[in-house]
């Protein structure tokens, strides 16, 4: 699918960050474009800019829905059957995700779940409720977003990552096995999973809202949870208040979207070309490439400090990805 003019297009998260970028660079080309997302507001900001760079006869259809539930998913799609007046789609782009819940012992198992929940039961129900639609196409294209965290369960020796780790190794191992079933079943539908490494979103933030997890909001209790794991960490925190932690954690999060080594809309632009070219396997960025060199060639060390070492000499990895 080189072309994407008349297509009809489905992204969750649609809202903010590559999922955003990802509608506009089609609504750009022509494309018909259907976003979910929690945020309306949001949502309404993707529209705006879709319509001010596509031509008069796109379509932009919105709707709120949590990707994690099945019922919000299918109104979805019924939103989209019945404002782009289809019975099928072209692209459907599963990205919606968050972050957030890193340890199985720490962490409470409802923020823990419910991380797992959006990033892997998204993927997989955002499947099961478009897959009709997209076998219904003349020739479709399923692109599901993983993560540099789904070969590498790490962000670095000294911080847990379990939780987002295997719903992103869930959901690059379902695209795998997509790639035969499809082939045999559906030859007109073709299937990518994208892994970024470290991109300019607004998905730390994101997922410090969704969670409940703001800086501003923690309790004192919550911020002294933060307090010891980051001196287990090895960074000895002294005097430092709850306030000043509450300002750290909101500079970090800042910093995580404008330092990152690559945009939003050039990660997007990295997808929709890998979509072009058919390729089932998109890596995004050039520290996700390095990572994945990196895993290959010594799986063992993988977890170890010396690996870290290494990946920072090489990369401008930043931790909280």
């Amino acid at each position: 699918m080189r072309n994407f003019e008349n297509r009809i297009a489905v992204i969750t998260g649609g809202g903010t960050g590559m999922g955003r970028e990802i509608a506009r660079q089609l609504a750009a080309e022509g494309c018909h474009i259907a976003i979910c997302d929690l945020s309306e507001e949001e949502m309404a900001r993707t529209r705006a800019l879709c319509e001010a760079e596509s031509p008069d006869a796109t379509r932009v259809a919105t709707c709120v829905a949590d990707v994690s539930d099945e019922a919000q998913l299918q109104a979805f799609r019924d939103v989209v059957c019945r404002e782009l007046e289809t019975d099928c789609v072209h692209l459907v782009f599963n990205n919606a995700g968050i972050g957030g819940a890193d340890s199985l012992i720490n962490d409470d198992r409802e923020t823990w779940e419910r991380t797992f929940d959006i990033c892997w039961k998204g993927v997989y129900l955002g499947t099961r409720t478009f897959l009709p639609m997209l076998l219904a196409s003349d020739e479709g294209h399923l692109v599901n977003t993983s993560s540099v965290n789904g070969f590498w369960a790490s962000l670095g020796p000294q911080t847990p990552h379990t939780s987002y780790s295997a719903a992103k190794f869930a959901v690059k191992g379902f695209t795998e096995a997509l790639v035969n079933d499809f082939r045999l079943n559906a030859p007109h539908v073709k299937v990518s999973v994208v892994m970024p490494g470290h991109i300019g979103t607004s998905i730390a933030l994101n997922s410090s809202n969704i969670l409940g997890r703001s800086p501003k909001d923690l309790t004192d209790e919550q911020v002294e949870e933060v307090r010891q794991r980051i001196e287990q960490a090895g960074i000895p925190l002294g005097d430092v208040t709850a306030d000043q932690i509450r300002v750290g954690l909101q500079q970090r999060i800042d910093q995580f979207q404008e330092q990152a080594p690559m945009t939003a809309a050039q990660a997007a632009t990295v997808i929709l070309d890998g979509v072009r070219e058919e390729r089932w396997r998109i890596l995004v960025g050039a520290d996700a490439e390095v990572l994945d060199r990196m895993v290959r060639d010594a799986p063992e060390e993988a977890y170890e400090t010396s690996f870290m070492e290494r990946l920072l000499g090489e990369t401008n990895w930043v931790l909280g990805n």
